[in-house]
């Protein structure tokens, strides 16, 4: 995740409090992480057969994280909010969660894969955010190496108005979560309600609001240009929204890989 300026993590958006019941409210919700890192896996493997080291980019709790373990040999994390990146430290122990922002991070060396799931792309601000972010990837990425990106919905496909509305019980908690989304402009603003009720604690109210980016496939596919990538979208995709692969080019396909990038990013 990213966030607008102003705005800090911890404050709010992915917090402490929505950080407690990420996982139990998209579990119960029916999100299905597996059959999405499938997806990633395959579409990646397709262009890198090789592939062995993958990061996920705002990967929160680590929900998708610890389902590419299964298919990579070594998976590392990026994620801006200290809460949430606790919580999948503590859900993943001996996987790296680094603090970081997508648009200007280094982590001093390079991975087969890249991805960045569950619309977070959406978080960066502007088109140029969007470009830098891109380019931040491409950087942390082998010549050929793979960029996976979920994005958010595009102007055309989001559903200005939209409500959703779910109560979900897991381990003993119970939470209800009302979301009602608008457009503003090139941004859906989306405010979600949350009571969180438990035995023994009772029932809590909190509110979390994202600022989310509508960009154009257009905009994605110049932003992977831009960085260096040859870029496909597969319009197919378990979240609803497609993805876009990006190849990194390099080794004389195209824009070559620097010294920082050949292992220090």
């Amino acid at each position: 995740m990213t966030v607008a300026d102003g705005q800090r993590a911890g404050e709010t958006m992915y917090g402490t409090d929505l950080a407690r019941v990420y996982d139990l409210v998209h579990r119960g919700r029916g999100k299905d992480y597996r059959a999405e890192t499938e997806a990633v896996a395959a579409a990646a493997r397709r262009h890198r057969p090789g592939a062995a080291r993958l990061l996920d980019i705002a990967c929160g709790t680590g929900g998708h994280l610890r389902h590419f373990a299964d298919f990579f040999g070594h998976v590392e994390g990026l994620e801006l909010s200290a809460p949430m990146a606790e919580a999948a430290r503590r859900a993943l122990p001996g996987v790296s969660v680094h603090p970081g922002d997508m648009r200007d991070f280094r982590l001093g060396t390079t991975f087969d894969v890249v991805t960045c799931m569950f619309g977070s792309i959406g978080y960066t601000a502007s088109v140029a955010e969007l470009r830098r972010a891109i380019a931040v990837f491409a950087r942390h990425l082998e010549p050929g190496g793979v960029a996976v990106v979920d994005p958010w919905w595009f102007p055309e496909t989001f559903a200005d108005g939209h409500v959703s509305a779910d109560v979900v019980t897991v381990e003993g908690v119970t939470v209800s979560r009302l979301s009602h989304s608008a457009r503003r402009g090139r941004a859906s603003h989306m405010d979600v309600h949350f009571v969180v009720a438990e035995p023994g604690a009772g029932a809590r109210h909190f509110v979390d609001t994202h600022i989310i980016s509508l960009f154009s496939r257009s905009e994605y596919e110049e932003a992977f240009r831009e960085a260096g990538f040859t870029v496909e979208y597969l319009p197919e995709a378990p979240s609803g929204r497609g993805l876009f692969v990006g190849v990194r080019a390099g080794d004389g396909h195209g824009k070559p890989a620097s010294d920082d990038e050949r292992g220090t990013a």
